[in-house]
């Protein structure tokens, strides 16, 4: 299955270290992250080389050609949430987690077409990135 990553990157990279977690795991279950590149530690640096143009395209293309899109939450992000608008529109599942406090915009919160789970621990992440993964097998 290819998956469309959406975290964070300008709304803040605190949450990196989770980005590179849930790509890694995704890919480990055998499918492919289209957008890993969010996932990157340099990210930063290649964007800050590409226009706003660019980014967009090369974002929306990749969801273009998605299964889905698991998208962590926890920071606010107004990219974050274009791209899940842009996925449910598209008629894309769409998986959105969040840790226990996070401030996560009612938007996303009372989107009947959104899957939202809060985690606490990424072996609970995992878990529920699975559990989601397996529920589309038979869909798509």
């Amino acid at each position: 299955m290819k998956v469309f990553f959406s975290g964070s990157i300008r709304g803040g990279r605190e949450m990196l270290s989770v980005y590179q977690h849930l790509c890694s795991f995704i890919v480990s279950k055998g499918h492919e992250v289209l957008s890993e590149h969010v996932a990157d530690a340099q990210l930063e640096k290649v964007e800050y080389s590409m226009t706003e143009q660019e980014i967009f395209a090369r974002d929306i293309a990749l969801l273009e050609h998605s299964s889905c899109l698991i998208a962590e939450v926890s920071l606010p992000s107004t990219g974050v949430g274009y791209e899940i608008c842009s996925a449910v529109q598209r008629h894309i599942p769409v998986l959105c987690l969040y840790r226990p406090g996070s401030n996560v915009s009612a938007m996303v919160l009372g989107n009947p077409h959104v899957a939202l789970w809060q985690y606490s621990t990424l072996e609970e992440l995992d878990t529920k990135v699975l559990t989601f993964l397996i529920s589309l097998q038979g869909e798509i």
